[in-house]
């Protein structure tokens, strides 16, 4: 592994043009929400809010106030207080019902089972698919459904996985392999599979998925717990300052009503965050779910966010996989177009992805045609195998091969030629870089001769090197795993731009590495499909598992990504990070809202006896009474106002804390400021208008 002494500097780079958000806000949400959101304001729901529990308690004083002696005033806030509970129950009940629409999805795609068991002496017996146990093995074949999570033992199928994944196209599970685990209430399309269940009925993946999106086992994250505590601090403190400020005032000579004491009290506390708290940790959750990533706990997304070093596989994640293509270096007397036209010629009946690279890279760079003519197909086409290690055609006295540099070299050898130093060199230098050097020669009129070399590379994915500086340019490190020597490890890392690498990996060497940056203070992020992934998947921090891969992976990790996309665990970090930059923007412009407030209620509450505080009324409200209610009203509709904002989350843009933090107080920390003095003079201008208020 490459050594660093210091972790890389931030630096900037281009935003994406792209970001990270969640469906269109749909304001008929609000409505179909409604009806829970009522049930919620039962007080053993509101109790688990502080915040929120103490606006239910004044509200519920303030009705008991209006019925006793009721009057436009004490009616009026009555009524928006319980409006403020409501509105915060609204942002939990929409937040909550996308989720409850993705569930009813997946509940119509989940299909009661029959399934075929096997007994300890092979026969089989028929059984409801609610009675297997762990350990159960069950016999699937074409058309059925599989009846559990579990792992194939025997066999291999291609699998429809559509109703778990939404991937139309099937896949292949096989027993022995990475590629073993199979999802309860997917379908085998062909091919006969023996299955061993893993998990009791009631846990399997969809019912996990469904409680899941749901919300109806969401846990509150230690960061929503750490706020949830600061809130509540908060509320105590503004709680005990309202209480003394009574015998104050009548000292002052001015006894303030319950009812404005009460509404002080709701505009101190931080209600704007204390309602949308819950409402951001759903949708966060929720923004997972739509890019097909299960998360077995809120702490995961969250942990996502704080991120620090990233593990990436190189093959399938940085690169492509397949080896392609890349370069066409001519030796001796051929011309590239002789090299290309021979090239070609060697891989039209070559099935593999390198062999078809190699044809599409003629056709693109040389003008040859991509199929083969009626004439050439007449030709007898070599296929490649592992005892020649090449692969060719014979076509009218022509023998053309290609393949790895010593086979092609001793078959030139046997026809009568020799290879030249020059080839040799270009071999030489191409594997020295990292690539896969393919030596391409013919014999034609009995002369062999050596027309080049073609280039194999495990090509980087487009884009990759902009991504790991977005990356950079947060402070996140990226390290790429893979099992090549060092030479080509160091040369793919250096094209695709990632900070370090871990070359010829073994699980223990992914265990040491997870651990020394645990060590330092840093959260590590890695994905893996294998069962020897699995000690690494479940030491880091965020484990993100491939739902192809094995079920010891899958129990290892705290996420399943459903279209085993390793590339996917960047966009969950920046998703993690969203999450954390909405909760600190909306708990901004919740507390800068409060300043705004005692504008508006503190004078009013004491012009009367401290004539000077009217220099205070910089909104020029109505009334004391105007003043109060308007606060309270403005108070209730930026809840309801930043529902659509908690649910879509804020913008995310890569950048530096720094950075970041100046965008949220220019942004959310003035515009919480501002907002609130335009909007309680506006309330005021209609409040004004009502008898006995203004």
């Amino acid at each position: 592994m490459t050594t660093t002494t210091d972790r890389p500097a931030p630096q900037h780079t281009a935003e994406r043009t792209g970001r990270i958000g969640a469906g269109v806000f749909n304001p008929r949400q609000l409505l179909t929400s409604l009806p829970d959101a009522l049930r919620k304001l039962h007080p053993r729901h509101q109790v688990r809010n502080p915040v929120m529990f103490v606006v239910w308690v004044g509200s519920v004083l303030s009705t008991v106030f209006a019925i006793g002696d009721p009057d436009v005033f004490t009616i009026a806030v009555a009524l928006w207080l319980w409006f403020t509970v409501l509105f915060a129950n609204l942002a939990e009940a929409v937040a909550e019902g996308r989720g409850k629409a993705q569930a009813e999805t997946l509940r119509r795609g989940k299909k009661e089972t029959v399934a075929r068991r096997l007994a300890p002496d092979g026969t089989e017996e028929t059984v409801p698919g609610v009675s297997l146990r762990i350990g159960d093995l069950v016999v699937v074949e074409a058309g059925q459904v599989i009846p559990g999570d579990g792992e194939i033992v025997e066999g291999i199928a291609t699998v429809d996985e559509s109703a778990i994944t939404g991937e139309s196209a099937p896949v292949i599970r096989e027993s022995g392999g990475d590629f073993s685990s199979v999802t309860g209430g997917t379908t085998v399309l062909s091919d006969r599979i023996v299955v061993r269940i893993s998990t009791k009925p009631g846990e399997s993946f969809v019912d996990r998925m469904i409680a899941l999106v749901e919300g109806a086992r969401r846990q509150k994250t230690p960061n929503e717990i750490a706020l949830t505590i600061l809130l509540s601090t908060l509320t105590i403190i503004f709680l005990l300052a309202v209480l003394t400020l009574q015998p104050i005032a009548r000292h002052s000579g001015s006894v303030q009503s319950v009812i404005v004491l009460t509404a002080l009290l709701v505009c101190l506390i931080p209600t704007t965050i204390g309602a949308l708290l819950s409402a951001i940790g759903i949708a966060g959750m929720d923004r997972l779910v739509q890019r097909n990533v299960l998360a077995t706990s809120g702490r995961a997304v969250e942990a996502a966010g704080d991120v620090s070093t990233l593990l990436l596989d190189k093959t399938g994640t940085i690169t492509f996989g397949n080896r392609r293509a890349t370069e066409l270096i001519p030796v001796g007397t051929s011309t590239a177009d002789d090299l290309a036209a021979a090239a070609r010629l060697s891989s039209l009946a070559d099935g593999t992805p390198e062999g078809r690279s190699i044809v599409e890279l003629c056709a693109r760079r040389h003008g040859l045609p991509a199929e083969a003519t009626e004439a050439e197909s007449a030709g007898e086409f070599v296929p490649f195998t592992a005892q020649t290690r090449m692969s060719g055609i014979d076509l009218d006295g022509r023998l053309v091969r290609k393949g790895a540099a010593s086979a092609v070299r001793a078959w030139v050898t046997d026809q009568g030629g020799e290879s030249a130093d020059e080839v040799r060199a270009v071999v030489d230098r191409v594997s020295a870089e990292g690539a896969t050097p393919l030596v391409v020669a013919e014999v034609v009129a009995g002369t062999p001769v050596v027309h080049g070399v073609v280039r194999l590379s495990d090509v980087v994915k487009p884009r990759m090197r902009d991504r790991f500086a977005e990356l950079r340019s947060m402070g996140i490190r990226t390290v790429m795993i893979t099992g090549d020597n060092p030479l080509t490890a160091r040369a793919i890392a250096d094209e695709s731009g990632v900070d370090d690498f871990l070359a010829e990996a073994t699980p223990e060497d992914k265990m040491a590495l997870i651990r020394r940056e645990q060590e330092g203070g840093w959260l590590v992020a890695m994905t893996g499909d294998g069962t020897n992934d699995a000690p690494a998947l479940a030491q880091s921090d965020v484990g993100v598992a491939m739902n192809s891969g094995t079920m010891a992976a899958k129990e290892a990790g705290n996420m399943v990504d459903l279209d085993s996309d390793p590339t996917k665990l960047i966009e969950i970090v920046e998703i993690g990070k969203q999450l954390l930059i909405t909760r600190g923007a909306l708990t901004t412009f919740s507390v800068a809202n409060d300043l705004a407030k005692y504008f508006a209620i503190l004078p009013a509450m004491f012009a009367g006896i401290f004539p000077q505080l009217d220099k205070l009324n910089i909104m020029n409200l109505a009334t004391p009474q105007s003043a109060i209610l308007s606060a309270v009203i403005f108070n209730a509709l930026v809840i309801i106002g930043l529902i659509p904002l908690a649910l879509r989350g804020v913008r995310y843009r890569p950048s530096t804390a720094n950075a970041l933090l100046r965008r949220n107080l220019v942004v959310y920390g003035l515009g919480g400021i501002l907002t609130p003095f335009v909007g309680i003079w506006l309330i005021d201008l209609l409040v004004r208008l009502i008898p006995g208020i203004g």
